[in-house]
């Protein structure tokens, strides 16, 4: 999408500015997920099995499973024919697996690397025979696979400051913590200083596992939130990364904000009495989305793009080794 479109001259439109986001939409987690379920297809055929949602996107997921890709909730639902099982982006806990190696199926990790870090911290500080506090939500995909690393009761779930108020622990000198990649930086921030607070002596991460696109993409709506009356988020309901984008918009400074999927999510009565528009994209959302939507409000508005970029990415994530011939081939 350019960014800069100026609006026909002559129009009984109602004029609109529109601020979009940078960046948004796709990082590079959701594209590596995306990739292999593709790169996947393309070497062993279809069906591919994807156990849960790849990604929290209904367009993904649904252009996926015209590609040939079959979702699942468990893997007690896959037959028993030899093609590739993938785990989503969102990391799985440790016991799926051991349940896929006990039935010999052929399956492929697509935990996001920033997940896995994660992961890889709380098996450590268990080691070291610390108690593990996750800050999270609970039920999300991640927080389950992030407390399915360790044994049951290993790991504690905080979601307030309240819940750090009422914890009860083991020992206050043998604690760590860890967080969700996609929480809001500042709720975040707040619960962290409670814990240290409670408890001086717990460990942290060496760094914030908060991830870099999570920061960014809240960073970016910050930035246009402060310029605009009404903000629209594009993404999936139960996508944690943008749920939290609408609500840093409504703190710093719009007016409000709302959560939509697709172009005819766009409720236009909500748009009428609104100048400047802010729009951004979760991070599983694709960009096609973002211009159906843009190009939706066109029909009804006189708009005026403006790409606010508050920095560029380029983090790239391999995928796995087994996929990398057909990765070459694609490039």
């Amino acid at each position: 999408m350019d960014k800069t479109e100026e609006p026909h001259i002559m129009t009984d439109k109602k004029p609109l500015k529109i601020y979009l986001a940078a960046p948004r939409g796709f990082c590079a987690g959701v594209d590596r997920a995306i990739q292999i379920v593709e790169l996947a297809l393309k070497k062993y055929g279809a069906p591919v099995y994807v156990r849960h949602e790849i990604v929290h996107n209904k367009f993904v997921v649904e252009n996926l499973k015209a590609q040939g890709a079959i979702f699942v909730d468990e893997l007690n639902e896959i037959p028993d024919d030899g093609q590739p099982v993938i785990f989503s982006a969102h990391g799985v806990p440790k016991k799926v697996p051991e349940n896929a190696a006990a039935r010999n199926m052929f399956y492929i990790d697509a935990t996001c690397p920033l997940v896995s870090k994660v992961h890889k911290e709380a098996e450590k500080h268990h080691k070291a025979g610390r108690e593990v506090i996750l800050i999270g939500h609970v039920g999300h995909p991640e927080v389950i696979g992030t407390m399915g690393q360790l044994p049951e009761g290993a790991v504690r779930l905080v979601e307030t400051i309240e819940d750090v108020e009422s914890l009860t622990v083991a020992d206050e000198n043998a604690l760590a913590y860890c967080t969700q990649t996609t929480l809001s930086i500042d709720d975040t921030s707040d619960i962290v200083d409670a814990l240290k607070a409670r408890f001086p002596n717990i460990e942290g991460p060496f760094k914030k596992d908060i991830c870099y696109a999570t920061t960014n993409r809240q960073e970016a709506v910050k930035d246009i939130a402060a310029k605009a009356d009404a903000v629209l988020v594009i993404g999936a309901p139960n996508s944690s990364n943008s749920n939290r984008l609408a609500e840093v918009a409504k703190v710093y400074g719009a007016k409000k904000s709302i959560l939509i999927q697709r172009a005819h999510d766009v409720d236009f009565a909500w748009l009428d009495d609104v100048e400047a528009l802010g729009i951004t994209a979760g991070a599983s959302a694709p960009e096609v989305l973002v211009e159906e939507v843009v190009a939706a409000i066109s029909e009804k508005r006189a708009v005026s793009v403006e790409e606010i970029v508050l920095r560029e990415e380029n983090v790239v994530f391999n995928v796995p080794r087994i996929l990398r011939d057909k990765a070459d081939t694609a490039a």
